[in-house]
Protein backbone atom coordinates (compact mmCIF):
# COMPACT_ATOMS: atom_id res chain seq x y z
CA UNK A 1 0.00 0.00 0.00
CA UNK A 2 2.86 2.37 0.93
CA UNK A 3 4.91 1.60 -2.22
CA UNK A 4 1.59 2.17 -4.25
CA UNK A 5 1.40 5.44 -2.68
CA UNK A 6 5.09 6.06 -3.12
CA UNK A 7 5.03 5.24 -6.88
CA UNK A 8 1.65 7.17 -7.28
CA UNK A 9 3.21 10.76 -5.96
CA UNK A 10 6.73 9.96 -7.87
CA UNK A 11 4.72 9.86 -11.43
CA UNK A 12 2.60 12.73 -10.42
CA UNK A 13 2.89 15.80 -12.61
CA UNK A 14 3.64 17.98 -10.06
CA UNK A 15 4.01 21.49 -12.16
CA UNK A 16 0.31 20.42 -13.31
CA UNK A 17 -0.48 19.40 -9.90
CA UNK A 18 0.69 23.08 -8.42
CA UNK A 19 -0.93 24.96 -11.10
CA UNK A 20 -4.45 23.62 -10.21
CA UNK A 21 -4.08 23.84 -6.76
CA UNK A 22 -2.96 27.48 -7.21
CA UNK A 23 -5.55 28.25 -9.63
CA UNK A 24 -8.79 26.47 -6.72
CA UNK A 25 -7.37 28.50 -4.50
CA UNK A 26 -7.44 31.58 -6.07
CA UNK A 27 -10.74 30.70 -6.64
CA UNK A 28 -12.17 30.47 -3.02
CA UNK A 29 -10.36 33.71 -2.60
CA UNK A 30 -12.57 35.68 -4.93
CA UNK A 31 -15.78 33.42 -4.07
CA UNK A 32 -14.71 34.61 -0.40
CA UNK A 33 -14.92 38.29 -1.78
CA UNK A 34 -18.04 38.04 -3.65
CA UNK A 35 -20.18 36.63 -1.37
CA UNK A 36 -18.94 39.15 1.12
CA UNK A 37 -22.39 40.55 0.51
CA UNK A 38 -24.48 37.87 1.32
CA UNK A 39 -22.95 37.93 4.59
CA UNK A 40 -22.38 33.87 4.37
CA UNK A 41 -19.58 31.46 4.10
CA UNK A 42 -21.82 28.86 2.74
CA UNK A 43 -20.15 29.27 -0.85
CA UNK A 44 -16.87 29.11 0.61
CA UNK A 45 -17.36 26.16 2.40
CA UNK A 46 -18.82 24.49 -0.06
CA UNK A 47 -15.98 25.35 -2.30
CA UNK A 48 -13.47 24.10 -0.14
CA UNK A 49 -15.40 20.39 0.66
CA UNK A 50 -15.53 20.33 -3.13
CA UNK A 51 -11.85 21.11 -3.71
CA UNK A 52 -10.52 18.70 -1.23
CA UNK A 53 -12.95 15.93 -2.18
CA UNK A 54 -11.61 16.74 -5.99
CA UNK A 55 -8.37 16.49 -5.30
CA UNK A 56 -8.85 12.54 -3.24
CA UNK A 57 -10.96 12.08 -6.39
CA UNK A 58 -8.65 13.17 -8.84
CA UNK A 59 -5.77 11.02 -7.29
CA UNK A 60 -8.11 8.05 -7.30
CA UNK A 61 -8.64 8.39 -10.67
CA UNK A 62 -4.71 8.08 -11.32
CA UNK A 63 -4.54 4.65 -9.05
CA UNK A 64 -6.20 2.64 -11.90
CA UNK A 65 -4.19 2.85 -15.98
CA UNK A 66 -6.95 4.37 -17.54
CA UNK A 67 -6.26 1.88 -20.58
CA UNK A 68 -8.42 -0.57 -18.15
CA UNK A 69 -11.13 2.14 -18.69
CA UNK A 70 -12.04 0.83 -22.10
CA UNK A 71 -13.03 -2.63 -20.63
CA UNK A 72 -15.65 -1.05 -19.21
CA UNK A 73 -16.26 1.64 -21.14
CA UNK A 74 -19.84 0.23 -22.01
CA UNK A 75 -21.02 0.13 -18.76
CA UNK A 76 -19.96 3.67 -18.34
CA UNK A 77 -22.01 4.52 -21.15
CA UNK A 78 -25.14 3.20 -19.69
CA UNK A 79 -24.16 4.98 -16.41
CA UNK A 80 -24.02 8.21 -18.29
CA UNK A 81 -27.48 8.05 -19.94
CA UNK A 82 -29.36 6.25 -16.97
CA UNK A 83 -28.29 9.60 -15.02
CA UNK A 84 -29.25 12.32 -17.62
CA UNK A 85 -32.63 10.18 -18.47
CA UNK A 86 -33.21 10.68 -14.24
CA UNK A 87 -32.55 13.91 -14.43
CA UNK A 88 -35.61 14.52 -16.91
CA UNK A 89 -37.70 13.04 -14.54
CA UNK A 90 -36.79 14.15 -11.03
CA UNK A 91 -34.06 16.87 -12.16
CA UNK A 92 -35.07 20.87 -10.86
CA UNK A 93 -33.41 24.17 -11.62
CA UNK A 94 -33.84 27.40 -11.26
CA UNK A 95 -36.73 29.32 -12.93
CA UNK A 96 -33.91 32.13 -14.32
CA UNK A 97 -31.79 29.10 -15.83
CA UNK A 98 -34.68 27.63 -18.12
CA UNK A 99 -33.75 24.18 -17.42
CA UNK A 100 -34.08 20.91 -14.86
CA UNK A 101 -30.40 19.76 -14.89
CA UNK A 102 -30.04 19.54 -11.51
CA UNK A 103 -30.97 16.52 -8.59
CA UNK A 104 -30.90 17.81 -4.95
CA UNK A 105 -30.91 15.71 -1.78
CA UNK A 106 -30.78 16.68 1.82
CA UNK A 107 -29.84 20.43 0.60
CA UNK A 108 -26.91 19.02 -1.89
CA UNK A 109 -26.93 19.56 -5.71
CA UNK A 110 -25.54 17.72 -8.01
CA UNK A 111 -25.65 18.07 -12.23
CA UNK A 112 -24.97 14.84 -13.64
CA UNK A 113 -24.55 16.44 -17.20
CA UNK A 114 -21.07 17.64 -15.14
CA UNK A 115 -20.02 14.04 -14.27
CA UNK A 116 -21.33 12.71 -17.73
CA UNK A 117 -18.75 14.97 -19.42
CA UNK A 118 -15.93 12.86 -17.66
CA UNK A 119 -17.60 9.74 -18.46
CA UNK A 120 -18.52 10.84 -22.01
CA UNK A 121 -14.94 11.88 -22.96
CA UNK A 122 -13.52 8.15 -21.51
CA UNK A 123 -15.86 6.47 -23.43
CA UNK A 124 -15.76 8.23 -26.39
CA UNK A 125 -11.78 7.94 -26.21
CA UNK A 126 -12.21 3.92 -26.32
CA UNK A 127 -14.57 3.96 -28.67
CA UNK A 128 -12.31 6.09 -31.03
CA UNK A 129 -9.24 4.20 -30.29
CA UNK A 130 -10.86 0.94 -31.20
CA UNK A 131 -12.13 2.02 -34.40
CA UNK A 132 -9.00 4.73 -35.33
CA UNK A 133 -8.04 3.04 -38.03
CA UNK A 134 -11.81 2.80 -40.08
CA UNK A 135 -13.25 5.83 -38.82
CA UNK A 136 -13.86 7.29 -42.23
CA UNK A 137 -15.63 3.97 -43.25
CA UNK A 138 -19.65 4.41 -42.67
CA UNK A 139 -20.84 2.32 -40.03
CA UNK A 140 -18.23 3.40 -37.74
CA UNK A 141 -18.75 6.93 -38.02
CA UNK A 142 -22.52 6.07 -37.91
CA UNK A 143 -21.65 4.64 -34.56
CA UNK A 144 -19.64 7.32 -33.29
CA UNK A 145 -22.04 10.02 -34.19
CA UNK A 146 -24.74 7.52 -31.85
CA UNK A 147 -22.57 7.55 -29.62
CA UNK A 148 -22.16 11.51 -29.00
CA UNK A 149 -25.56 12.49 -30.46
CA UNK A 150 -27.53 10.11 -27.83
CA UNK A 151 -26.31 12.32 -24.98
CA UNK A 152 -26.00 15.29 -26.86
CA UNK A 153 -30.09 14.62 -26.96
CA UNK A 154 -30.46 14.07 -23.78
CA UNK A 155 -29.00 17.27 -22.68
CA UNK A 156 -30.73 19.08 -25.06
CA UNK A 157 -34.17 17.71 -23.16
CA UNK A 158 -33.36 19.31 -20.27
CA UNK A 159 -32.96 21.45 -21.39
CA UNK A 160 -29.78 22.53 -21.04
CA UNK A 161 -28.11 24.12 -24.65
CA UNK A 162 -24.83 25.77 -22.89
CA UNK A 163 -23.72 22.26 -21.47
CA UNK A 164 -24.65 20.71 -25.29
CA UNK A 165 -22.31 22.88 -26.49
CA UNK A 166 -19.57 22.00 -24.36
CA UNK A 167 -20.40 18.56 -25.06
CA UNK A 168 -20.44 19.30 -29.51
CA UNK A 169 -16.94 20.53 -28.73
CA UNK A 170 -15.34 18.13 -26.58
CA UNK A 171 -17.31 15.71 -29.77
CA UNK A 172 -15.99 17.52 -32.65
CA UNK A 173 -12.61 17.98 -31.31
CA UNK A 174 -11.95 14.28 -30.25
CA UNK A 175 -13.06 13.09 -33.79
CA UNK A 176 -10.57 15.87 -35.66
CA UNK A 177 -7.60 14.79 -33.57
CA UNK A 178 -8.96 11.08 -34.67
CA UNK A 179 -7.88 12.39 -38.17
CA UNK A 180 -11.62 12.43 -39.60
CA UNK A 181 -11.94 13.31 -43.32
CA UNK A 182 -12.30 16.80 -43.88
CA UNK A 183 -15.49 15.76 -46.58
CA UNK A 184 -17.27 14.93 -43.25
CA UNK A 185 -16.45 18.43 -41.55
CA UNK A 186 -17.20 19.87 -44.66
CA UNK A 187 -20.72 18.69 -44.70
CA UNK A 188 -21.26 18.78 -40.99
CA UNK A 189 -20.50 22.94 -41.73
CA UNK A 190 -22.83 22.61 -44.60
CA UNK A 191 -25.74 20.90 -42.40
CA UNK A 192 -25.28 23.78 -40.18
CA UNK A 193 -27.46 26.60 -41.89
CA UNK A 194 -30.94 24.86 -42.65
CA UNK A 195 -29.98 22.35 -38.89
CA UNK A 196 -29.87 26.08 -36.94
CA UNK A 197 -32.87 27.59 -38.40
CA UNK A 198 -34.86 24.16 -37.25
CA UNK A 199 -34.06 24.86 -34.02
CA UNK A 200 -34.47 28.60 -34.01
CA UNK A 201 -37.73 28.22 -35.45
CA UNK A 202 -39.38 24.78 -34.01
CA UNK A 203 -36.47 24.54 -30.76
CA UNK A 204 -35.57 27.48 -29.16
CA UNK A 205 -37.39 28.95 -26.48
CA UNK A 206 -38.58 32.34 -26.38
CA UNK A 207 -35.95 33.28 -23.36
CA UNK A 208 -33.18 31.51 -25.34
CA UNK A 209 -34.06 33.97 -28.39
CA UNK A 210 -33.89 37.29 -26.09
CA UNK A 211 -30.47 36.30 -24.82
CA UNK A 212 -29.34 36.12 -28.44
CA UNK A 213 -30.90 39.52 -29.34
CA UNK A 214 -29.56 40.26 -26.13
CA UNK A 215 -26.34 39.67 -26.88
CA UNK A 216 -26.24 41.78 -29.85
CA UNK A 217 -27.61 44.64 -28.04
CA UNK A 218 -27.56 44.42 -24.09
CA UNK A 219 -29.27 47.27 -23.89
CA UNK A 220 -32.28 46.05 -25.45
CA UNK A 221 -33.50 43.94 -22.04
CA UNK A 222 -31.71 46.38 -19.11
CA UNK A 223 -33.07 44.98 -16.22
CA UNK A 224 -32.73 40.75 -17.62
CA UNK A 225 -29.85 39.62 -19.45
CA UNK A 226 -28.62 43.24 -20.85
CA UNK A 227 -28.37 44.07 -17.48
CA UNK A 228 -26.13 41.42 -16.63
CA UNK A 229 -23.83 41.90 -19.51
CA UNK A 230 -23.78 45.96 -19.00
CA UNK A 231 -23.15 45.70 -15.56
CA UNK A 232 -20.07 42.80 -16.14
CA UNK A 233 -18.47 45.06 -18.44
CA UNK A 234 -18.74 48.00 -16.36
CA UNK A 235 -16.78 46.10 -13.42
CA UNK A 236 -14.02 45.10 -15.94
CA UNK A 237 -13.40 48.63 -17.15
CA UNK A 238 -13.85 49.95 -13.80
CA UNK A 239 -11.09 47.90 -12.39
CA UNK A 240 -8.09 49.20 -14.66
CA UNK A 241 -4.58 47.84 -14.04
CA UNK A 242 -4.72 47.12 -10.58
CA UNK A 243 -8.11 46.82 -9.20
CA UNK A 244 -9.95 48.32 -6.19
CA UNK A 245 -8.47 45.96 -3.90
CA UNK A 246 -9.96 43.03 -2.59
CA UNK A 247 -13.18 42.88 -0.59
CA UNK A 248 -13.53 46.73 -1.99
CA UNK A 249 -15.34 45.91 -5.79
CA UNK A 250 -18.21 49.03 -5.78
CA UNK A 251 -20.22 46.85 -7.97
CA UNK A 252 -19.11 43.24 -6.23
CA UNK A 253 -19.67 44.36 -2.52
CA UNK A 254 -23.28 45.98 -3.12
CA UNK A 255 -24.66 43.14 -5.45
CA UNK A 256 -24.89 44.95 -8.28
CA UNK A 257 -22.60 42.60 -10.38
CA UNK A 258 -25.36 39.26 -10.52
CA UNK A 259 -24.00 36.22 -9.50
CA UNK A 260 -20.48 37.51 -9.05
CA UNK A 261 -19.45 34.07 -7.62
CA UNK A 262 -20.81 32.15 -10.60
CA UNK A 263 -21.23 33.16 -14.13
CA UNK A 264 -19.54 36.29 -13.57
CA UNK A 265 -16.49 35.76 -11.37
CA UNK A 266 -14.27 36.86 -13.69
CA UNK A 267 -15.42 40.39 -13.78
CA UNK A 268 -15.36 40.00 -10.25
CA UNK A 269 -11.70 39.58 -10.52
CA UNK A 270 -11.65 41.93 -13.01
CA UNK A 271 -12.95 44.38 -10.46
CA UNK A 272 -11.29 44.00 -7.47
CA UNK A 273 -7.56 42.69 -9.31
CA UNK A 274 -7.62 44.62 -12.16
CA UNK A 275 -5.96 43.51 -15.46
CA UNK A 276 -3.14 41.68 -12.86
CA UNK A 277 -6.12 39.53 -11.48
CA UNK A 278 -7.16 38.28 -14.78
CA UNK A 279 -3.96 37.91 -16.37
CA UNK A 280 -3.20 35.68 -13.80
CA UNK A 281 -6.12 33.75 -14.05
CA UNK A 282 -6.15 33.07 -17.89
CA UNK A 283 -2.03 32.65 -17.26
CA UNK A 284 -3.20 29.60 -14.87
CA UNK A 285 -5.95 28.20 -17.09
CA UNK A 286 -3.62 28.93 -20.21
CA UNK A 287 -0.86 26.26 -18.93
CA UNK A 288 -3.82 23.57 -17.82
CA UNK A 289 -4.80 23.34 -21.33
CA UNK A 290 -1.17 23.58 -22.13
CA UNK A 291 -0.18 20.39 -20.32
CA UNK A 292 -3.38 18.86 -21.52
CA UNK A 293 -2.48 19.30 -25.55
CA UNK A 294 1.01 18.38 -24.57
CA UNK A 295 0.41 15.16 -22.32
CA UNK A 296 -1.62 14.11 -25.28
CA UNK A 297 1.43 14.21 -27.76
CA UNK A 298 3.38 12.18 -25.45
CA UNK A 299 0.79 9.62 -24.42
CA UNK A 300 1.73 6.34 -25.21
CA UNK A 301 -1.14 4.95 -26.80
CA UNK A 302 -4.32 6.59 -28.58
CA UNK A 303 -6.56 6.20 -25.99
CA UNK A 304 -4.54 8.57 -23.75
CA UNK A 305 -4.34 11.03 -26.56
CA UNK A 306 -7.83 11.22 -27.44
CA UNK A 307 -8.72 11.74 -23.53
CA UNK A 308 -6.25 14.71 -23.42
CA UNK A 309 -7.75 16.03 -26.30
CA UNK A 310 -11.23 15.79 -24.90
CA UNK A 311 -10.39 17.33 -21.57
CA UNK A 312 -8.39 20.42 -22.99
CA UNK A 313 -11.27 20.94 -25.56
CA UNK A 314 -13.71 21.00 -22.28
CA UNK A 315 -11.88 23.68 -20.80
CA UNK A 316 -11.46 25.49 -24.25
CA UNK A 317 -14.93 25.75 -24.38
CA UNK A 318 -15.28 26.57 -21.21
CA UNK A 319 -13.01 29.11 -21.00
CA UNK A 320 -13.59 30.95 -23.92
CA UNK A 321 -17.35 31.20 -23.83
CA UNK A 322 -17.21 32.21 -19.51
CA UNK A 323 -14.72 35.19 -20.62
CA UNK A 324 -16.39 36.36 -23.92
CA UNK A 325 -19.59 36.14 -21.81
CA UNK A 326 -18.08 38.73 -19.43
CA UNK A 327 -16.67 40.53 -21.70
CA UNK A 328 -20.32 40.78 -24.21
CA UNK A 329 -18.77 38.88 -26.88
CA UNK A 330 -20.67 35.55 -26.58
CA UNK A 331 -24.23 34.81 -25.51
CA UNK A 332 -24.97 34.58 -21.81
CA UNK A 333 -25.32 30.70 -20.93
CA UNK A 334 -24.15 30.17 -17.56
CA UNK A 335 -21.09 28.25 -18.22
CA UNK A 336 -18.56 28.32 -15.30
CA UNK A 337 -14.97 29.25 -15.56
CA UNK A 338 -13.01 26.38 -14.47
CA UNK A 339 -11.62 26.15 -10.77
CA UNK A 340 -12.40 29.58 -10.48
CA UNK A 341 -16.40 29.71 -10.83
CA UNK A 342 -18.39 28.77 -7.50
CA UNK A 343 -19.67 25.13 -7.98
CA UNK A 344 -18.96 21.98 -6.17
CA UNK A 345 -19.98 20.16 -8.80
CA UNK A 346 -18.22 21.56 -11.60
CA UNK A 347 -14.65 21.91 -9.30
CA UNK A 348 -15.47 17.80 -8.74
CA UNK A 349 -16.05 17.17 -12.74
CA UNK A 350 -12.86 19.55 -13.50
CA UNK A 351 -10.36 17.76 -10.81
CA UNK A 352 -11.35 14.76 -11.68
CA UNK A 353 -10.38 15.42 -15.66
CA UNK A 354 -7.56 17.07 -14.36
CA UNK A 355 -6.74 13.79 -12.87
CA UNK A 356 -7.31 11.57 -16.02
CA UNK A 357 -4.53 13.67 -17.96
CA UNK A 358 -2.19 13.34 -15.21
CA UNK A 359 -2.30 10.03 -15.14
CA UNK A 360 -1.89 9.99 -19.04
CA UNK A 361 1.31 11.67 -18.50
CA UNK A 362 2.52 9.22 -15.43
CA UNK A 363 1.91 6.43 -17.84
CA UNK A 364 3.34 8.29 -21.09
CA UNK A 365 6.90 6.48 -21.11
CA UNK A 366 6.97 3.03 -22.68
CA UNK A 367 7.39 0.22 -21.28
CA UNK A 368 10.94 -1.72 -21.53
CA UNK A 369 11.55 -5.25 -21.61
Amino acid sequence: MFGEIKRLWRDTDKFMLLIVTFACLFGIIAILSATRVYETNKFVIVQGAAFIAGIVAMFAVMVVDYNSYAAIAKHLYIVSAILLIIVLFVGTGGDQAGSQSWIRFAGVGVQPSEIVKILFIITFAAHLSAVEEYINSPLPLLGLLAHGGFLIFLVLLQPDYGTALVYMFIFICMLFSAKISYKYLIGAICAFLPVSTIMWLFVLKPYQKDRFFNFLNPERDMLGTGYQVVQSKVAIGSGGIVGKGLFHGALVQTGTLPASHTDFIFSSIAEEMGLVGCTIVIGFLFCIIYKCIHTAKTARTSMGSYICIGVAAMFIFHVYENVGMCMGLMPVTGIPLPFFSSGGSSLVTNLIAVGLVMNVWSRRKTVGF
